[in-house]
């Protein structure tokens, strides 16, 4: 969604797509409304109206996973949702998809705190290869971006 600023969704591919349209829509307006770039908190908050407001007929399984650097500090800020927008803020690291029951037990064995870019990008991709093994209805593409 910017330079520093990633967003995640899963679910009903067409759903996705209307949800970044939709997405991108709004994060442009607050851009041209504000002249600077958005927190990754304001995003989230973003997000989870608008999947709030769609809470009676939500996007098909849509979960949105926000990970970001603070403009000003570089603070890292990392939220997913469920469907309706409920945010979820952990210290540590976020789940989202079809495995992520899989994905939560690799990722809570392989993660510490403070690691080093090429350490976190390895237990990244060893986590998302095996829990996407495990699973079959899992997609079989994942890229894994470090900021």
């Amino acid at each position: 969604m910017g330079p520093r600023m990633y967003l995640g969704l899963t679910g009903l591919a067409t759903d996705i797509k209307t949800c970044h349209d939709k997405l991108k829509f709004r994060l442009n307006l607050y851009n041209l409304r504000e002249g600077r770039d958005i927190h990754p908190k304001t995003f989230a908050s973003i997000v989870s109206n608008m999947l709030y407001e769609k809470r009676f007929g939500s996007y098909y399984l849509v979960e949105p996973v926000v990970a970001g650097l603070d403009p000003l500090s570089y603070t890292p800020y990392v939220v997913s949702m469920d469907i309706i927008g409920c945010l979820s803020e952990p210290d540590s690291f976020v789940v989202a998809g079809t495995c992520s029951r899989q994905l939560y037990g690799l990722c809570e064995a392989l993660w510490e705190p403070d690691l080093e870019p090429d350490d976190l990008f390895e237990r990244i991709s060893q986590a998302l290869v095996n829990s996407c093994d495990r699973d079959a209805i899992s997609g079989c593409g994942v890229v894994v971006h470090l900021m």
